[in-house]
């Protein structure tokens, strides 16, 4: 579960009612893309022959490019989250993380699910003794990698939704 009971209107797209403008909706899908690629080789170490999670990741980015619908993208994220289901462990984290990545396309809110994701799978691949340093890192690195336009937006949205993402982004 990663979203709360109020929906923030800063992660709405203006033509549902919101305040989320176009170009940052598809700033908040690359960055999405970019924390489950960051993981991906947990998934696919697990998994070599299943490509689903990284067709999602290249759906999302697809998607911002225009060349894909949203459905098609939030339909690429559920067969990730689909090769999820019969693993465990961080294999498991990565593939959810890719299909939040794609379900940006359809919800934005949904970034933040691609981000605790790839951080749950960093914790997951790391030895007990490591597993919070290894996730506290991974945050550390996907803060560094949001575009200054959707920083304080993304930075905030982890702050209020941090207990519904299992308190992975205080790092």
């Amino acid at each position: 579960m990663i979203f709360s009971t109020i929906r923030d209107p800063r992660l709405i797209t203006v033509r549902r009612g919101g305040t989320l403008q176009d170009a940052d909706h598809q700033l908040l899908a690359l960055w999405a893309a970019d924390c489950a690629q960051h993981v991906l080789h947990l998934f696919e170490q697990a998994q070599p022959g299943d490509g689903r999670p990284r067709h999602a990741i290249e759906m999302a980015r697809a998607w911002v490019r225009g060349e894909v619908s949203m459905m098609d993208a939030r339909a690429a994220g559920g067969h990730a989250m689909g090769a999820a289901r019969d693993l465990k462990g961080a294999a498991r984290e990565a593939a959810y993380a890719a299909g939040q990545a794609a379900a940006v396309a359809h919800v934005a809110a949904h970034e933040l699910g691609a981000a605790a994701y790839a951080i749950r799978a960093a914790r997951a691949a790391a030895p007990d003794v490591q597993r919070l340093e290894a996730g506290r890192l991974e945050c550390q690195w996907q803060r560094a990698q949001l575009p200054d336009p959707i920083r304080a937006l993304v930075l905030d949205d982890q702050r209020l939704r941090n207990e519904y993402c299992w308190f992975v982004f205080d790092c």
